[in-house]
């Protein structure tokens, strides 16, 4: 049967989405180097290949062992600050990588492509809610790196005929409602997890800046559940079976949350305190970012399940106390 190539399936977003088309019957080709990803992570029936996207060997390895019908590019770099830190290391690994990967598909006539991009394409915003016509000034590395992906993906529609779907994913979180997929970063810069892990181990989570121009003067996000994220690359994918399309769409719920409001919710979850400490602002942290998913709700029939907070945080403590990898 052909096959999906899930690059960086071993991930978290990536582990999610591969185990959500293995439901689907469809046959999966992970394809990740495990440098931040782990072997645990990869689902039941996908099969595996342990190679790293910038050797151009190991692309045209699994492009001539494997009936590839489509690919769904979930492998890079992705935080912020480090990409501050490391700039041209972003680009090798995002922008080079990505180039690579594309050329090489488009050479075996694989031309369906699916994206995991980011809300940091847009950079401060200049309207909220975000819809996908809003212009696009990436405010760091990392999201220029992702932007700049996005360029090459509609190049290659123009010169090679290439389908394409970017997924502009805004806060993901959460873990499988099964409890057999989570996030696992070292070292974890999100969210929820670094406040339940604070709560765990009773030791303050750190608030960076209390004086934006919010409500209650902490950060506000649109937190989406990462099993409708997996959903939302299955329905994608469909489009692009179905569709001669070069398209962007946002993942998000619409409804944005503070920092403290996650907080006190997570109180009310773990039955912590939850202890919290403040910090100073962190560089390139917008007040606000929430999305208007309507594109992805008319076009894809996509709308999230499981992104009101309490679901996110019950399956993302189960995950932190009974952590598989």
């Amino acid at each position: 049967m052909p096959m999906i190539l899930v690059t960086g399936g071993a991930g978290y977003i990536g582990s999610h989405a591969a185990r959500a088309l293995r439901r689907q019957g469809l046959e999966v080709l992970i394809f990740d180097d495990l440098s931040r990803g782990h072997r645990e992570a990869i689902p039941q029936g996908c099969r595996f290949e342990d190679g790293d996207l910038g050797r151009p060997g190991d692309v045209l390895r699994v492009f001539q062992q494997y009936p590839i019908d489509a690919v769904m590019h979930f492998a890079g770099l992705s935080l912020v600050g480090e990409s501050m830190r490391e700039p041209a290391r972003y680009y090798q690994h995002n922008v080079g990588e990505a180039a690579l990967l594309v050329k090489t598909a488009l050479q075996h006539e694989v031309d369906r492509f699916i994206f995991s991009s980011s809300c940091s394409v847009y950079g401060q915003p200049q309207r909220i809610p975000m819809d996908e016509e809003h212009p696009c000034s990436p405010i760091s590395p990392y999201g220029r790196s992702k932007r700049t992906v996005e360029l090459l993906l509609e190049d290659c529609r123009r010169a090679h005929g290439l389908r394409y779907i970017n997924l502009r994913y805004f806060n993901a979180c959460g873990a499988s409602l099964d409890g057999r997929l989570g996030e696992s970063h070292q070292p974890e810069t999100h969210l929820i997890p670094c406040i339940l892990q604070a709560a765990r181990r009773d030791r303050p989570v750190h608030i960076f800046g209390n004086d934006y121009d919010t409500p209650d003067g902490t950060c506000i996000r649109d937190y989406i559940h990462v099993e409708d994220l997996a959903t939302g690359h299955l329905v994608a994918l469909e489009r692009l079976h179905e569709n001669d399309v070069g398209e962007c769409f946002n993942l998000g719920t619409g409804k944005g949350l503070s920092v403290l409001e996650v907080i006190e919710e997570t109180r009310r979850v773990t039955g912590l305190a939850v202890p919290s400490k403040q910090a100073p602002r962190r560089p390139g942290d917008p007040a606000m970012l929430v999305c208007d998913p309507s594109r992805a709700r008319r076009q894809l029939s996509w709308k999230p399940r499981h992104s009101d907070l309490t679901t996110i945080l019950q399956s993302a403590w189960a995950w932190e106390n009974d952590r598989r990898y």
